[in-house]
């Protein structure tokens, strides 16, 4: 498994932020189902092979705490954020992404719909 750091090039991160990079099937398939905790400072990078509306779209069955849900082109360029609540059935970006970034809840307005971010291996 793979871990990188995620920066926010607009707006600093007041702290640190790994995820594992999460590039195969099974693993985005997997995603973050059955955890019941999240640390502040880890988070879960899902990536698609292009930008798009449906394969970005995620569902929280089975996933035990809600999660700030931050939806990244492959510009790199935020297009949309949410508090995705456990147990819901469906949630879809309003633009088309590749990137779903999927953190702690309490992180959430870290990031807004036009700010530029970098991923950085560890």
């Amino acid at each position: 498994m793979k871990t990188i750091r995620i920066e926010n090039k607009t707006q600093a991160l007041p702290a640190p932020l790994q995820a594992i990079y999460c590039d195969s099937f099974l693993c985005r398939l997997r995603g973050l189902m059955g955890r019941s905790s999240l640390a502040h400072e880890e988070g879960l990078l899902l990536v698609e092979g292009r930008d798009s509306r449906v394969d970005t779209s995620i569902h929280m069955l089975f996933v035990y705490t809600d999660l700030a849900v931050i939806w990244i082109n492959s510009a790199q360029v935020v297009v949309d954020t949410v508090l995705a609540r456990s147990w819901r059935l469906a949630y879809a970006p309003r633009e088309p992404a590749r990137y779903i970034l999927e953190i702690h809840p309490d992180r959430l307005n870290e990031f807004k719909i036009g700010d530029h971010v970098e991923f950085q291996n560890v």
